[in-house]
């Protein structure tokens, strides 16, 4: 049987502050980055592939961590690993001298989603299926097996997991079915970069319309009268019947957030995303409560799932942006959907960075087959960035992620890609005066 003989951590960047792709209020001229982590086998043609998105500098902190995550992986079997995803994400997560720098949030547990992300990646290349379709044949007792519930009980018990995977056991194949032939909705956030000129992002907004899409979102938070005038040309194209999302990136303090929201009403946004500091639960709460009908969104730095569940508690969220690489992978990405559907919240994951589409196709997918059974409300971000250094891109076709067909995650980067943007060794980076 295949073993575990080694793991290769890469830090990787892409210059894309050269370009301000990915530009926002709070991350002004980042480079999407990640700490890219690769299980290694005796079998030469089986390994695991995974990764956490980061923005440049610290990149190289978190694959150290992930380094340290990784190792007590060497030696061990790979159908061990497989059949018992819910025991070693436990077993990793447990290091006691590695939680106290945590728990559950920081480096540490980045390190862990990258490290987690790669084992889930080799059981669904093990299985010969793409992730999705490893999740969707797995039972509700076996999903809850491997889900990270702790300190989750006094809202959901293991047994109510069960039940709610249950209620949409039925439909799964029916489902399955209809996302083959008409694509996951997506939204798309590529026309609507802090940085880019009024006449970019008028030029991208019409083609993300005539590319089919009914959702477009901008970055806002910088100056109001610039987000009055940038909002107005996103409305003016997509037209009364298209749907237009805010992200504030964090900028703003509750009372401010408040008063520029209501003064962007006009322009109808659908929700306002990450409008004040991620850890303020009750700041959404009352950020909600004042800018109703708008919606509100966050998640993509909501750091574990005990967060996600207070959040759900407070009733401060209409939409859970949870992300694929902050999460402590599948395994907590699996407890805060079920969070999700237990309080009737619908999850539109983040993927506004470099890997993160080709992950959360799968989350996606499964969240609509097995979890919610639902697409009301539901749209998953689309980015149209660097996805040509992955050997099993993400398709998106009128507006919706096309159902992956491949083995795996699709985390796997090209060598070549690797070779060039390794940080700071690599050919770009190293020719670099």
């Amino acid at each position: 049987m295949p073993r575990i003989t080694s793991v290769e951590v890469i830090d990787v960047r892409f210059p894309t502050s050269l370009t301000r792709d990915g530009s926002d209020a709070m991350n002004k001229d980042g480079d999407h980055s990640a700490a890219y982590v690769v299980l290694h086998t005796d079998e030469p043609s089986l390994a695991g592939y995974g990764f956490t998105f980061t923005i440049g500098r610290g990149t190289d902190l978190v694959a150290a961590a992930a380094t340290q995550r990784a190792d007590p992986l060497i030696g061990r079997e790979v159908d061990d690993l497989c059949e018992n995803l819910g025991a070693i994400y436990r077993e990793l997560q447990s290091d006691s001298q590695l939680r106290w720098l945590g728990p559950d949030k920081g480096v540490i547990h980045l390190a862990l989603a990258a490290v987690m992300n790669a084992v889930w990646d080799l059981a669904a290349r093990r299985a010969g299926v793409p992730l999705w379709r490893l999740l969707t044949d797995m039972s509700p007792q076996q999903l809850v097996e491997a889900a990270d519930l702790r300190y989750l009980a006094d809202v959901l018990t293991p047994d109510q997991a069960v039940a709610l995977l249950e209620q949409k056991e039925s439909g799964r194949k029916q489902r399955i079915e209809e996302l083959e032939a008409t694509g996951y909705p997506c939204y798309t956030t590529s026309a609507g970069w802090l940085g880019y000129s009024d006449d970019k992002l008028r030029m991208l907004c019409e083609e993300a319309v005539a590319a089919g899409y009914k959702h477009v979102k901008l970055k806002v938070g910088a100056d109001l009268a610039d987000d009055i005038r940038r909002c107005g040309i996103a409305r003016e194209v997509i037209g009364p019947d298209g749907h237009l999302m805010i992200d504030a990136n964090q900028v703003w303090e509750v009372p401010q957030a408040i008063e520029w929201v209501n003064a962007l009403a006009e322009f109808d946004p659908l929700w306002i995303e990450e409008p004040t500091s991620p850890d303020d639960i009750l700041g959404h709460a009352a950020i909600r409560k004042a800018i109703a009908p708008i919606g509100v969104a966050t998640g993509e730095h909501g750091m574990n799932r005990v967060l996600f569940k207070q959040l759900f508690q407070a009733g401060a969220i209409d939409f859970c942006q949870l992300d694929a690489a902050r999460l402590g992978s599948v395994n907590e990405v699996l407890a805060v959907y079920l969070l999700a559907a237990k309080f009737d919240v619908p999850v539109c994951p983040h993927a506004g960075g470099v890997g993160l589409c080709e992950l959360v196709q799968h989350l996606a997918i499964f969240d609509y087959v097995a979890v919610s059974g639902d697409l009301d409300g539901r749209v998953t971000e689309y980015v149209d960035h660097l996805h040509e250094h992955f050997v099993e891109p993400c398709v998106v076709r009128n507006g919706a992620y096309v159902v992956p067909v491949a083995p795996g995650y699709s985390a796997e980067m090209h060598r070549e890609s690797l070779q060039t943007y390794q940080y700071p060794h690599g050919s770009y980076w190293a020719a670099l005066p």
